[in-house]
Formats: structure tokens, C-alpha cells, sequence
């Protein structure tokens, strides 16, 4: 259930919850996110009575003006479904877990043996759950946006303070979708630098995988982001989620990145061994010498390859005696001389 996170590797969730109402639509959206490679598939756990009241609305670009209750009601998920979606993605080998909106969620997904929970930037700053959660003791993912630092620091600490320590924070805009004048991905950077002890993370909401490579390369240890098997299909979120195209080329991007980035350590490559010697420059001879013959810097310039005498050591050749004939474009070496 959260066994295919590693500190060595970004963890790539694909969040599906929302994107179905029925058990096959789960299974083709579980099929496709195992065959882009993704870590885990995460659903939502809400029922419309405890996560909205009747006079709640939306008002975001993916929905428009519209009743939340109503919108909560038609895309909630009873708990068979969820057991069944769960055992599915158990089958398929991906992590797998949900967002509970409220603690009858949480119970449920308790019952159903959830190893992990994901909280959503709209309990953010719900203190009280947040404490709750924290209690059973199982790592918790945990979104911040609409949120200012201040409030970030109340939320990990009433974390914290209940003793779990199995904190990932999650940079978020919650912006249905987000544009790139409001991703802020350096707040990220800013949760890495205030909160050193945690792993911290993005959970996107744009239009394309941009965000997210960019967040891995800014230092996420965790990507979330939405996925669909059409971008046309009905419902609000699959206009802002990866299609299996899109999630393929970012997980294949991220894994690329991760071999790319290395150990740290400046150093010759192992495929520069060659290189080295081949395209480095070194002190050749400008015109043939005899033995005897005291060089002057006329008869000395700088060239490729790079086994000889070093640039850096050039005005110290000036006045010294060869020991040998050598003709022109000889790589001068330290035997050549007296």
C-alpha cells in the first residue's frame, strides 16, 4: 500500500478518484496508469451529506457555477467499489490509497486496510482531523494549497506534535485547472527549505506535464497528477488530467531525469576516459627542433590532444634545452627535455 516508495526515486501517483463511477472504468483507468509505470493510483472518499452542505458552491473553470452537494453526490463511491477498485490495483502491483473528507472516511478506509492517507488541500487547516489522522500512526501525504506558510507550520505541527512523524508535504494551487502564472513551483522550495526533516512534493492541476518535470527537477520527491483515458470524457477533472499518452512520456521523463541527475560529484565521466585525452589540448611544437636547441616561445603552441605537456605549464618551457630531434606538431613531454 506504500511499498513502492523509495528516498531514491520521485513516487508518481495518479490520481483517478473522481474520474469513475463504476468498477470497469476503474479497472481501464488502473490498466492504463501500470502501463505508464506510474507508483500508485489514489481515489477520493467523500460522501455529498458530510463533505459539502447544500448551499456550498463551485465556481472554478472545470465545473462553473454548480451546486457542490450535487456534484459530490453524482461522482461518490460506495465502499464495495472502493474494496474492489483496491484489491484490483493490489493485482496490478501499484500502491494504492484514497482521500477521506471526513472521519467516517477515514473509518472506512481504515476497515478496508489503507496503509497511507492523502489530505487534501481542503483540510489542510482542518486541525482537529489532521490530529486524528496523525493518531493512527500511518504516513500521511499531506496538500497545502490555498494555504500561507504560517498556516502549513500549524498544520505539520499538529501532526507532528500527535507523534507521526511520516510527513510528506504536497505544494498546490487548488485552481481547476492551474495556469502557469499561478504554479509557483519556487513555494515548493520554500516547504523544502522551512520543513528540512520532510519530503515534500507537488500535486499538480495544469493542462500539461511541464509542471510536474519541472517540479522533479526543483527537487519533489512526490508528483501528483490527475489521470484520464480521454480528456473529453464527462466530468470535471478529466480535462485537467493526463491522458496515458501524457503520463507515459512524463513518468519516462522523470526516470530519464533521475539517471541524469547523478551523485553530485564533479568528476570526469566514465565516457569521457576517451575524451579526455583526445580533445584536451597540450604543448605541441610550432616547428621542428634539434637536440640542443632552446625553446622560445615561437617554437611552441597549444593544440589538441591532450597527453602532453599541460597549457598551464607553457611559460615554463620557454628557455629549456630538447634533448631530442622532434618534428613539427610533436606533443612535447617533460622526456623530451634536458
Amino acid at each position: 500500500m506504500f511499498k513502492r516508495y523509495k528516498k531514491n526515486s520521485c513516487y508518481i501517483i495518479a490520481e483517478i478518484g473522481g474520474n469513475f463511477t463504476t468498477y470497469e472504468q476503474a479497472v481501464r483507468l488502473i490498466d492504463e496508469a501500470a502501463a505508464c509505470g506510474v507508483d500508485a493510483v489514489k481515489l477520493q472518499t467523500y460522501r455529498a451529506e458530510t463533505v459539502a452542505s447544500k448551499k456550498a458552491m463551485f465556481d472554478m473553470e472545470n465545473t462553473g457555477n454548480v451546486s457542490q452537494f450535487e456534484l459530490f453526490q453524482k461522482y461518490q463511491i460506495d465502499k464495495e467499489l472502493h474494496r474492489q477498485v483496491f484489491e484490483y490495483a493490489e493485482k496490478k502491483g501499484l500502491d494504492w490509497f484514497s482521500s477521506p473528507s471526513h472521519e467516517n472516511d477515514l473509518a472506512m478506509l481504515e476497515e478496508l486496510g489503507v496503509g497511507v492517507h492523502k489530505i487534501g488541500s481542503d483540510d489542510a487547516v482542518n486541525l482537529p482531523f489532521l490530529r486524528n489522522v496523525a493518531r493512527l500512526g500511518k504516513p500521511v501525504i499531506l496538500s497545502t494549497g490555498m494555504c500561507n506558510l504560517e498556516e502549513v507550520k500549524e498544520s505539520v505541527a499538529a501532526i507532528l506534535n500527535e507523534g507521526n512523524d511520516k510527513l510528506i508535504l504536497l505544494h498546490a494551487i487548488t485552481s481547476y485547472p492551474t495556469h502557469a502564472p499561478n504554479v509557483n513551483l519556487a513555494a515548493m522550495q520554500t516547504l523544502m527549505g522551512t520543513f528540512p526533516n520532510l519530503d515534500v512534493g507537488y500535486s499538480d492541476h495544469t493542462l500539461t506535464p511541464i509542471a510536474c518535470l519541472a517540479a522533479v527537477a526543483m527537487g519533489a520527491r512526490v508528483i501528483e497528477r490527475h489521470f484520464t483515458y480521454d480528456k473529453k470524457a464527462a466530468g470535471p477533472d478529466h480535462m485537467l488530467s493526463a491522458d496515458p499518452a501524457e503520463m507515459k512520456w512524463l513518468v519516462d521523463a522523470v526516470r530519464e531525469f533521475e539517471v541524469m541527475r547523478g551523485d553530485g560529484i564533479k568528476r570526469p565521466a566514465e565516457s569521457e576516459k576517451t575524451t579526455r585525452i583526445n580533445n584536451r589540448k597540450s604543448v605541441v611544437l610550432a616547428q621542428a627542433v634539434k637536440s640542443g636547441d632552446i625553446l622560445t616561445k615561437d617554437h611552441l603552441a597549444i593544440k589538441r590532444p591532450g597527453y602532453g605537456i599541460a597549457p598551464k605549464d607553457f611559460e615554463s618551457l620557454i628557455g629549456r634545452t630538447t634533448n631530442k630531434s622532434l618534428d613539427i606538431d610533436s606533443v612535447l613531454s617533460w622526456d623530451d627535455l634536458a
